[in-house]
């Protein structure tokens, strides 16, 4: 069969793949292997749901959730930020509850010993069921919860990991990368636009985890991939639009973006609802002066 053109031109695809470092915004992360790569333990707070996270979509997933639990049955939680950029998520105790080194990863500490919780979607089901809250009753509205929750799982690869990584981070531009992803970005879009325009919300009227877990994702191409929703068109895709703010209005889905994020009036960590409070005290102080 003819040869394949290469990017960069010289590189041939060797028999046996051999590592090596990687440049760009996200290379030093990456290594071929697994478990801790050094010794750090991890704090431990007053309440019974202990989050490790940090505020990118995956991260903010669950922040959404546990300030809606806040609002609705007065749920507290400790939140300690992980800064994946200084590789904390590779500390020996937080590989100890992730193996897979990820955020989000959380504690249960009403068990003894506590009980682990990794990866987003499966914390957001544990979380919803612990506290019989966002899941519907009916039973065909609660598969087509975990339906959309599952489907947001397989899909976020191909939008962050795809899509964001060869258009934002990546240290070269690759047409065929950038094409290959934009094209799939655009077809979930256009899955979401056309069911949200019978449904209100992922699972008809009622809010459910499947909204908290997509909604991060389509606010990370808005805001946090500089030039993506106009080099993707998203402003097309009306009925998502409208669902965006319809979720976006919340004053949970709010809070929770602030909680170890990168946003505005963003607070490291989170013990209480009140330390919203201090840093919104704290601003307007400082924009008096």
């Amino acid at each position: 069969s003819p040869t394949k053109p290469s990017f960069p031109e010289d590189y041939v695809v060797p028999d046996v793949w051999e590592f090596e470092e990687q440049e760009g915004a996200m290379g030093g992360m990456n290594r071929p292997t697994a478990g801790a790569r050094h010794e750090k333990a991890l704090p431990k707070g007053d309440h019974d749901i202990q989050l490790y996270s940090l505020g990118t979509p995956n991260g903010i997933k669950i922040t959404i959730l546990l300030e809606e639990l806040n609002d609705l049955k007065g749920v507290e939680y400790d939140a300690w930020k992980i800064s994946i950029f200084d590789l904390e998520q590779f500390g020996s105790e937080f590989v100890q509850i992730n193996p897979n080194s990820k955020i989000p990863a959380m504690l249960d500490t009403s068990f003894d010993p506590p009980l682990r919780v990794f990866e987003s979607g499966s914390i957001l089901k544990y979380l919803a069921e612990k506290y019989d809250a966002f899941i519907p009753a009916d039973v065909r509205a609660k598969v087509e919860c975990y339906n959309w929750l599952m489907w947001q799982m397989g899909s976020a690869p191909y939008l962050g990991g795809g899509f964001g990584h060869f258009y934002s981070y990546a240290p070269v531009q690759i047409k065929y990368a950038i094409d290959r992803f934009s094209m799939e970005s655009k077809r979930q879009f256009d899955v979401l636009d056309k069911h949200l325009a019978t449904n209100k919300y992922m699972c008809g009227d009622e809010i459910s985890i499947a909204d908290f877990a997509i909604w991060p994702w389509i606010l990370c191409v808005q805001k946090f991939y500089k030039g993506a929703d106009k080099f993707l068109k998203l402003e097309e895709y009306k009925n998502l639009a409208k669902w965006m703010a319809l979720i976006g209005e919340r004053p949970a889905v709010q809070r929770g973006m602030r909680v170890n994020g990168f946003v505005e009036n963003s607070i490291a960590e989170r013990h209480s609802r009140a330390d919203f409070d201090a840093v919104d005290t704290a601003t307007t102080e400082g924009d008096e002066k």
